[in-house]
């Protein structure tokens, strides 16, 4: 074998079924190896935050590792944005980063570059091939520290290693599970709830944010008297009419202190201790109320669900019933939209069993307010704040999950890093509604110079916030990569707009213009 198809049979026999693309010269053994080692679905896309934030969503939905091939430092470097949302996310990617001959690098052709250094700020394990014999080997290591570690992933694969003869397969050990949190710790933490003093709140994130999960952690609540609370963006959380709902936690620094005031402890979950995505003047890194004390039940990297069931088990709370929860009623939306009536058309016309991408951006907490009302679904949110997520996760999601549809709830701004995921859309013919929320500014900028005490910010600050001049026609762009589009002024015209994409398969951009 040559060691390009070592490396592909040794991903198939690790269960790896997808590879997000944008390939060069560098990596054609690959490309070629495609045809010849069946198993690997090859998925094209036009720009590498595209082939990365394809993969994140994907490995979030199926809970296995996506693969991703890029060409040399310049192409690894476009797609580390969303590598960065993937590490956040804890999503297990394995990234093959194309690299010239071991013996034309010494030369530093034009595109050599140091890709280690790109590479480790987003990856928890970074390798390169020694051989075409050895390919096999170093890409299982890629594959157990990803899993292992939930992280991403990057091997940096020669091309005479992956041209030259000599490959041949590698066993694949069995993927290794989450470790178990300290029978102790949890005891502690079930005396700590069972005791009675003060008021305690369980804050889920991670993996913990599936249907047992907040089930278990609703039941737990109920017996000790305490609230269930979601992190701020999770990698997924799914709702609907059997899950409880859970508060998430809000953005600003200040909300987060006001939402956590009166509780007296805080036990994570899978989560971190709340941190605020920016240092403001006059206002803590981490804000919590001065009398909260933080305990953690079980870290990010530990097993989080059994975690929890062994509390639930502890206080005699894992036969209890579910509390009942109202839903909110959510009304037709009439008239000019807003954040809060696209939300609403979403939420009334989505299918069963949909996946919500939600990068809304500043309108993006206007749908996790309501979504409770909706049927079964599951929220993608982003995990590390680097925007242009929105697009590429919708798209793979929807490889991961081709019977369920997709909706994806985008911002303008971020959109337009990332709008040539439409064509890997159209190409692959995914059912992916996308709503771009068309305020034509970057409004949450705004909102930050409003912060910042800047109420009129003169003609430089308000030219770097505003999208209008001259306005993009998002209808016209996604005509142009093949996707049928519409426009929407008003709620009504939405809620038209989002049946006609629902019952149409393949994707459908609509225009909600604010």
């Amino acid at each position: 074998m040559k060691g390009s198809e070592s490396l592909l049979a040794t991903a198939t026999a690790a269960g790896v079924q997808v590879c997000f693309a944008n390939p060069g010269t560098t990596e054609i053994p690959l490309v070629e190896a495609f045809d010849q080692v069946p198993g690997v679905r090859a998925v094209l896309a036009l720009s590498e935050g595209v082939v990365t934030g394809a993969a994140d969503a994907y490995a979030r939905m199926m809970g296995i590792p996506a693969m991703t091939l890029l060409h040399l430092g310049p192409g690894f470097a476009n797609g580390i944005a969303n590598l960065h949302n993937a590490r956040r996310a804890r999503s297990p990617v394995i990234n093959i980063v194309g690299e010239h001959a071991t013996w034309h690098q010494p030369a530093d052709a034009p595109l050599n570059s140091d890709i280690e250094s790109l590479a480790r700020p987003v990856s928890g394990w970074v390798g390169r091939t020694t051989s075409a014999a050895s390919t096999a080997a170093e890409f299982v290591e890629a594959y157990q520290a990803t899993l292992q570690q939930r992280l991403p992933a990057t091997l940096i694969a020669a091309a005479d290693h992956m041209w030259g003869q000599g490959g041949m397969p590698a066993e694949v050990a069995a993927a290794p599970g989450r470790p178990v949190v300290d029978d102790q710790q949890v005891s502690a933490i079930a005396k700590l709830l069972s005791s009675g003093r003060g008021r305690p709140a369980l804050l889920l994130g991670g993996h913990v944010l599936s249907a047992e999960g907040i089930r278990t952690a609703a039941r737990i609540a109920a017996t000790v008297g305490a609230e269930v609370l979601a992190e701020r963006s999770p990698a997924r959380i799914e709702r609907g009419p059997e899950i409880p709902p859970v508060r998430s936690l809000p953005y600003f620094p200040e909300d987060v202190i006001k939402a956590l005031d009166g509780f007296s402890h805080l036990v994570l979950v899978g989560a971190r201790t709340p941190v605020a995505f920016f240092g403001y003047r006059g206002m803590p890194s981490f804000p919590l109320p001065n009398d909260l004390k933080v305990h953690t039940l079980a870290d990010t990297d530990q097993d989080a669900v059994e975690a929890l069931r062994a509390l639930a088990d502890a206080t005699g709370s894992a036969a209890a019933d579910l509390p009942g929860a109202e839903r909110p009623q959510v009304q037709s939306p009439e008239g000019p939209l807003t954040a809060a009536s696209i939300a609403s058309a979403i939420v009334l016309t989505q299918p069963e069993h949909a996946i919500v991408v939600n990068e809304g951006v500043s309108y993006g907490a206007a749908y996790p307010a309501i979504a409770a009302a909706a049927p079964p679904h599951t929220e993608l949110t982003n995990t590390g704040g680097a925007i242009g997520m929105g697009m590429p996760a919708a798209t793979g999601a929807a490889i991961a999950c081709p019977d369920r549809a997709l909706i994806n709830f985008q911002a303008d701004g971020s959109a337009a890093y990332t709008v040539q995921a439409l064509w890997t859309q159209a190409r692959e013919s995914l059912d992916v509604t996308t709503v771009i929320c068309a305020n034509s500014r970057y409004r949450i900028l705004e909102a930050e110079l409003q912060r910042a005490g800047i109420d009129g910010p003169g003609t430089a600050a308000a030219s770097m916030t505003s999208l209008a001049e001259p306005a993009v026609d998002w209808t016209a762009i996604a005509r142009g990569f093949g996707v049928p589009s519409s426009r929407a002024t008003t709620g009504e015209e939405l809620l038209d707009a989002l049946r006609r994409a629902h019952a149409e398969p393949g994707p459908h951009l609509i225009q909600a213009v604010l």
